[in-house]
């Protein structure tokens, strides 16, 4: 079933059967070494079934041959009796330093799939094998399929739920007296099914469920891209194991996570946004219709702090000298991708006493606002929802925390702290209710290849932000933070409409910025036309420099939202590590919402917003689901020619510039601020013609301000006596320079691309793998 890729050219696949059977929770519980660069563990899995996934369930026979051409092997358990290995002994190391948890191996150099090396040594697994398309050991067994990448796995069990004390209250029919496949699935079902007010009761019996004995190895078997999983005899998704544990470990060079330094030179670990999302972390159900629910137990060095996507604030336990222990929990539903972690030497950032006055619940609503405090039951599947509590409706400014390299406190001090308040408070009186209840921000390491990225409960942003004034910091942090509502709280059923995530975003962040900043309405148009020319600029150079396919909002047209029988599906170009740099989904997306909050005016369009959000939160959206909804709140005057198909053909299935936005700037003039920003530039441009000197204190403080655009400077002037602040820039901002490589090649001055090819070897280990693949082709 191995499917043959070009690892960084062709579509992501989406390989899991979610038309059979979902994972509603997973249970994590892992160890962090930063010795042998691991993170290794179990998860347990709960699954829900129900008639529609038997109708739908094929053979595995069938499944194998409508993957690939190739025959596809399961390893064979050995007896039951075999005995079960705790999580805790897979080491075989007491020993401690401050950079290893507690005791762990050597760093693995094997390189080698964990299911081919040393297997039935660590999990007791015979090395017996059947194929598939030959009918010995239940050919017609049902096939369980999990997206999985990079990882070594050890050993698949069931888990016997049935011996979880207390747990027989879950059991409902009087004929299952005897335990049996039935009865623990029965258990499992009303598990998960378990009302949202009792939630604190469900985690308690999911973690107690985790640490039940296993009761049967399961065959399993890994290729490219998934981990394989069936039960002999088990025939039907109905009939499978409902609760399974995976022993397993990642590997050093697993594409979900990236082990590194931060800036204070600490070592440190961090999921950063790969185009393989998080199967290289953990085996799971990718596609986003597969919602669940985790909770996960984490352990590392006591030194370090663990950061996750969950709604505590977690502490570390201290489990023995030098090791602690932390515990995080998430009760809404998502897709398993949105799930992160970051575990460092992080310092908490601590905002000056009485700098700012909690304005939650203080202030009363205006009339305007106070349309999103609806009153109804919520469209999605139960859980304990913000949106039904009143008191937190009103909360405009959730808890948060600021984490960040002790060196770089002086900066945060200076710049985020201060931000964070009114950035949070502009959004819900904007939006209305935070769809989460509190909010962790980290300052990531210098390899991490964007400016931001937003996680439930859960922001990184790069030290690059930190630098000049307030606004790059501004913007983006209201950036990450509009995409608690889009991206996360509503996302993309197809993810190839990621302009459902980063068009909202990229319109929202002048939204709320302008609003933190409380600007008078005149001053807010002002500065976001100004933006809207720049993103202009930026649309073009985009349409001109890349393929044509890769500029499409919507590339699946009709099949939008389609998968196959059993779930599976692929995200085109989601492999091409160009994707990664492209904006073409941030800005087509935002000329679209712009272009439509103009034609509703902003009253109307906002107002709209508020209940879609209210209507869509906690749940997957195609683009019909808005566009339909909008045009059927316009008034008939307002609609005038749009309809969704037009939409669809002008702004989301075409390449290029969209025509009725290509007119608006035709006929547009610039405002005020834009004719200021331009006839400043000519004077610049003036005034560097004439020859002067400059003290070196004054240029520090412009590189400092101004980064990117003073290295932009220097590379198309080829001022080589500044060539120092480009190399700085190209190492510490990775998230801003590596276009910046491009500059240098295309000036064909050997003196630039020396620079260029010297930075690259001193970064290229360290730099996310994307980057480090789009760079390498601009220079060799």
């Amino acid at each position: 079933m191995d499917i043959k890729l070009d690892p960084s050219r062709d579509d992501l696949p989406l390989m899991a059967n979610t038309s059979h059977i979902l994972v509603k929770h997973y249970v994590l519980d892992l160890d962090v070494d930063f010795e042998s660069q691991i993170i290794e563990g179990t998860i347990v899995l709960f699954f829900e079934s129900g008639d529609r996934f038997e109708k739908q369930s094929g053979s595995t026979k069938d499944t194998c041959r409508s993957e690939s051409n190739e025959a596809c092997s399961f390893r064979m358990p050995a007896p039951c009796h075999s005995p079960v290995t705790d999580t805790r002994t897979f080491s075989s190391k007491t020993g401690y330093n401050d950079f290893a948890i507690c005791g762990k191996g050597e760093k693995d150099t094997s390189g080698k799939d964990g299911n081919h090396d040393n297997q039935e040594q660590a999990s007791g697994i015979s090395s017996s094998k059947y194929r598939c398309d030959t009918g010995n050991h239940g050919s017609e067994d049902f096939l369980l399929v999990l997206d999985c990448c990079d990882l070594s796995v050890l050993k698949v069990e069931e888990v016997d739920v049935a011996a979880v004390p207390g747990i027989d209250k879950f059991t409902r029919s009087p004929k299952l007296t005897v335990v049996s496949e039935e009865l623990r699935n029965q258990i499992v079902h009303e598990l998960v099914t378990l009302p949202a007010g009792r939630w604190r009761e469900q985690l308690d019996y999911y973690a107690g469920c985790s640490q039940a004995p296993g009761c049967g190895e399961l065959l399993f078997d890994t290729d490219t891209w998934n981990l394989q999983i069936r039960k002999t005899g088990a025939q039907t998704a109905t009939d499978f194991p409902h609760a399974i544990r995976i022993w397993y470990s990642t590997k050093p060079q697993g594409r979900s996570v990236t082990w590194t330094s931060d800036q204070s030179g600490r070592p440190c670990v961090y999921t950063m946004g790969s185009p393989i999302n998080n199967r290289a972390l953990f085996p799971c159900q990718e596609p986003p219709v597969a919602m669940s629910t985790w909770q996960a137990t984490v352990r590392a060095a006591a030194s370090f702090v663990v950061l996750m996507s969950g709604e505590n604030s977690a502490k570390p336990t201290q489990l023995r000298e030098g090791c602690a222990s932390w515990h995080y929990y998430v009760t809404m539903p998502m897709p398993a991708s949105t799930f992160t972690i970051a575990v460092g030497s992080w310092t908490e950032m601590k905002p000056e006493p009485c700098l700012f006055k909690d304005l939650a619940a203080e202030r009363a609503l205006s009339p305007s606002e106070a349309d999103f405090r609806y009153v109804g039951i919520c469209g999605h599947t139960e859980y304990p929802c913000r949106f039904q509590n009143p008191s937190a409706t009103t909360q405009e400014i959730i808890p948060h925390r600021v984490f960040a390299p002790v060196c770089l406190q002086g900066a945060c001090q200076e710049t985020l702290l201060q931000l964070v308040p009114p950035c949070l408070s502009a959004a819900h009186s904007i939006l209305g209710t935070h769809p989460f209840a509190r909010l962790d921000i980290l300052i990531v390491p210098a390899n991490f290849p964007s400016l931001g990225m937003a996680s439930p409960h859960i922001i990184f942003l790069s030290q690059s932000v930190l630098t000049g004034a307030s606004h790059l910091c501004g913007t983006r942090l209201c950036h990450e933070i509009a995409h608690a509502w889009f991206g996360l709280a509503i996302g993309a059923r197809d993810w190839t409409e990621e302009w459902l995530s980063e068009g909202f975003a990229t319109h929202l962040e002048d939204v709320f910025w302008a609003e933190a900043q409380q600007l008078a309405p005149h001053e807010a148009q002002e500065q976001q036309e100004l933006k809207a020319c720049l993103r202009w600029c930026r649309l073009q150079d985009e349409v001109r420099n890349s393929p044509e396919e890769m500029q499409v909002l919507r590339p699946n047209k009709e099949k939008t939202g389609h998968v196959s029988d059993s779930g599976s599906s692929v995200i085109k170009h989601g492999l091409n590590p160009e994707k990664v740099f492209m904006q073409v989904h941030y800005l087509k997306g935002y000329f679209l919402l712009r272009f439509l909050a103009q034609r509703l005016g902003d009253d109307t369009y906002f107002a709209f917003l508020r209940k879609f959000v209210h209507t869509f939160h906690g749940q997957l959206i195609l683009s019909q689901d808005f566009l339909q909804m909008l045009l059927e709140n316009i008034p008939e005057e307002k609609r005038l020619e749009l309809s969704v198909e037009n939409i669809f053909r002008d702004w989301l299935e075409s390449s290029g510039i969209p025509q009725p936005l290509q007119r608006e700037r035709q006929a547009g003039a610039e405002c005020g601020l834009a004719r200021q920003v331009s006839a400043e530039v000519e004077k610049w441009i003036r005034v560097n013609r004439r020859p002067r000197k400059r003290k070196r204190r004054e240029a520090e403080e412009v590189f400092e301000k101004v980064r990117h655009r003073w290295c932009e400077l220097i590379v198309k002037h080829k001022y080589t006596k500044a060539y120092k602040d480009v190399e700085r820039f190209l190492q510490e901002d990775q998230a801003m320079g590596v276009y910046l490589y491009g500059e240098l090649m295309l000036s064909e001055d050997s003196r630039q691309q020396q620079v260029a090819h010297r930075c690259f070897e001193l970064t290229k280990e360290q730099m996310e793998r994307s980057s480090a693949e789009v760079v390498a082709e601009m220079l060799f």
